[in-house]
């Protein structure tokens, strides 16, 4: 099947327990589930705007281990926008995004036009590993954009990837779900940059 050059492909990195998949499974279906399933690869397509056509929003959900070298390189090559997701609870889940983040840099070359996120993760639990602070310190470093979320309060999570969204300068993209706005969605619309849910 030839690729097509309309999907936007969004690559979602961290070690295994991070909630990587809660965080998508909470984006793409509203959902949220308490326990663990280890994850191999699974990908979500999402419906967005883009170039004021409509496109696919290809959200691709990595596995948390490093048994997979070749899956994780073809998963950076093929990626056009990156959110590397660690717990705030753990900071081993952050020093593990480091070897990525530098893959990220090492096949995609200058990472200055490439949206990628930092993204704390379960910043709704109490024993806290990493702070705010030292989350903005390590974005800062991989001149990135940071935020915090929780999959199961869903707080941030839409947002996220309007962000993420934002940051694409090379097209103009943005959420669409299903062609219509909520009136909550509408007043997200308000969030800086070219780009608004729609």
């Amino acid at each position: 099947m030839p690729e097509q050059s309309n999907d936007y492909r969004v690559v979602v990195f961290g070690a295994g327990g991070v909630g990587k998949s809660s965080l998508v499974l909470r984006f793409v279906k509203g959902t949220f589930r308490d326990t663990y399933i280890p994850t191999i690869e699974d990908t979500y397509r999402q419906v967005i705007s883009c170039d004021k056509s409509v496109c696919t929003l290809q959200i691709t959900d990595t596995t948390g281990s490093h048994q997979f070298p070749a899956m994780q390189r073809l998963s950076i090559s093929k990626g056009h926008a990156f959110i590397l997701v660690f717990s705030v609870t753990s900071k081993q889940s952050l020093e593990e995004l480091r070897p990525i983040y530098q893959q990220i840099v090492q096949i995609k070359g200058s990472v200055e036009s490439i949206p990628i996120m930092l993204v704390g993760n379960k910043c709704d639990e109490t024993q806290r590993e990493v702070e705010s602070r030292e989350g903005e310190a390590v974005a800062k470093e991989w001149k990135c954009a940071f935020m915090e979320t929780s999959a199961k309060m869903n707080y941030n999570v839409k947002e996220l990837f309007q962000e993420l969204l934002n940051l694409e300068k090379r097209r103009n993209v943005s959420l669409t779900i299903d062609g219509k706005r909520s009136s909550k969605q509408k007043r997200t619309d308000k969030i800086k940059g070219k780009c608004s849910i729609m």
